[in-house]
């Protein structure tokens, strides 16, 4: 058996963190995964700008309300889902992607939670594991399942590597430049086939 094993922001929904920056008008929260690559350093830098303007998980909820997935998202891990078993693998939250995962038909997400108070002031977040798309791969390995895996940021590339197959969607000029090992594509169309081509079975468009 194959399972597809997808990241979720940027690959299927937009930037969560550059929605709310936009929203907000607060430059410093725009950056992601893609900009500084040890996610510790960059949630902690999240929680420090919003105690600064005092700015809780209520306020980004009501941005993710008005989100949905990116155009053809959808379309795609319906398609999918008639040819592997698929997974999302991502470093957002619970607490931020349950609209967005009512949105995709209830796919299978494996991320991290949020500490927060009763002000809805976001205190701490709580790490599933350590490199937690890596691990979950080596997880389904274990299982005897065959992990074909798409990402778009540094924090994808662990689980690209470990997978027997990964692919780049959508990612920057700078992971694209890094790890040319990688099949980089723009496209879901483009994905399909990527996915087709890693595939141990004879599948169709």
């Amino acid at each position: 058996m194959e399972i597809a094993c997808l990241d979720l922001e940027g690959v299927l929904v937009p930037e969560i963190w550059i929605n709310f920056a936009k929203k907000t008008g607060i430059d410093a929260l725009k950056a992601t995964t893609r900009d500084i690559p040890d996610y510790d350093v960059l949630m902690k830098q999240r929680l420090r700008i919003l105690d600064e303007h005092k700015l809780g998980l209520n306020e980004i909820q009501e941005v993710i309300a008005d989100m949905g997935p990116m155009e053809g998202a959808l379309e795609f891990v319906d398609w999918l889902r008639e040819r592997f078993q698929v997974v999302i693998l991502s470093d957002t939250f619970y607490e931020f992607a349950q609209p967005l995962m009512r949105q995709l038909r209830w796919p299978t997400l494996f991320c991290h939670k949020l500490e927060v108070g009763p002000s809805g002031r976001i205190t701490d977040y709580k790490l599933r594991q350590k490199d937690p798309k890596r691990q979950a791969v080596i997880a389904l390995q274990s299982l005897q399942y065959r992990c074909i895996a798409a990402g778009d940021s540094y924090n994808d590339t662990t689980m690209l590597a470990q997978a027997e197959a990964g692919i780049l969607f959508k990612a920057p000029q700078n992971v694209i430049a890094e790890f040319p090992q990688f099949p980089s594509v723009n496209t879901y169309e483009e994905l399909k086939k990527e996915f087709l081509k890693a595939s141990n079975r004879q599948l169709v468009i």
